[in-house]
């Protein structure tokens, strides 16, 4: 029963949420210690506190092994949260490996369009990541990893499902044009004027923050004080217990 998808999941590409994991690594990580000891009952709650914890992203390592970031994919593709519940662990910028998490995640099971609309902001992220992989660690940023989302067909050694060109999409009425900050810069614009904000995402600006303001920011537009937060992922799932409206 830990190895199967939630009751009532919605099929993601025609499939199985988890079968969007190739077979091989989808059963390496069912037998992996990691899998077995850490992932068992996670919920969309509880499995903050793992992804806070994790130290790198990739896919498989030494003798074929999968990583933390890779069997915790595998628990929310089983789990299937909610898309208001991985836009607040897109907002948590604090929290690089977690929003790492949810952008994988939300690439391989959103519609075209939604996916360049809520992963494109993060091109701003500039911070650094971690990545374990066959050759060892490597350092990577923010924005490169989500641009090899959004051109590559393989990341962390799993194989994306297709997604539709941006271009198509802009023919097709589905998205507006890409702004170019290069462009606006040239132009004179400035990021305020060139970048609206997103409101009907609720996405703030991922490098507008600094991590030590960043709670504080969090706090005052909730209208709460500090001690509303006693442990780091209280902000994003506060509202499993009513504490917190959804932005």
């Amino acid at each position: 029963m830990a190895n199967t998808t939630v009751r009532g999941a919605v099929a993601i590409h025609g499939q199985n949420p988890q079968y969007l994991v190739e077979s091989v690594i989808r059963n390496r990580i069912y037998e992996s210690s990691y899998w077995k000891e850490h992932c068992f009952a996670l919920t969309a709650e509880t499995l903050i506190d793992k992804a806070i914890e994790l130290k790198a992203i990739g896919g498989v390592y030494g003798n074929q092994k999968p990583t933390e970031f890779l069997c915790l994919l595998l628990k929310l593709l089983q789990i299937q949260p909610e898309k208001e519940i991985l836009l607040e662990y897109l907002q948590a910028d604090e929290f690089k490996y977690l929003r790492a998490l949810a952008a994988m995640y939300i690439r391989m099971t959103f519609r075209p369009a939604e996916v360049y609309e809520i992963l494109e902001p993060l091109l701003k992220d500039y911070r650094k990541l971690r990545h374990r992989g066959m050759n060892g660690y490597s350092i990577i940023h923010m924005d490169e990893f989500v641009d090899s989302l959004l051109v590559e067909e393989r990341v962390c050694d799993l194989i994306l499902p297709r997604i539709t060109k941006r271009d198509v999409l802009e023919d097709l009425g589905e998205l507006g044009p890409r702004k170019s900050r290069l462009l606006d810069a040239m132009e004179g614009k400035s990021e305020h004027e060139s970048q609206p904000r997103r409101q009907s995402l609720a996405f703030g600006n991922p490098t507008s923050w600094s991590e030590p303001q960043s709670r504080k920011q969090i706090t005052n537009i909730a209208g709460l004080s500090p001690q509303h937060f006693p442990r780091p992922s209280q902000r994003i799932c506060g509202w499993f217990a009513g504490a917190l409206p959804l932005a």
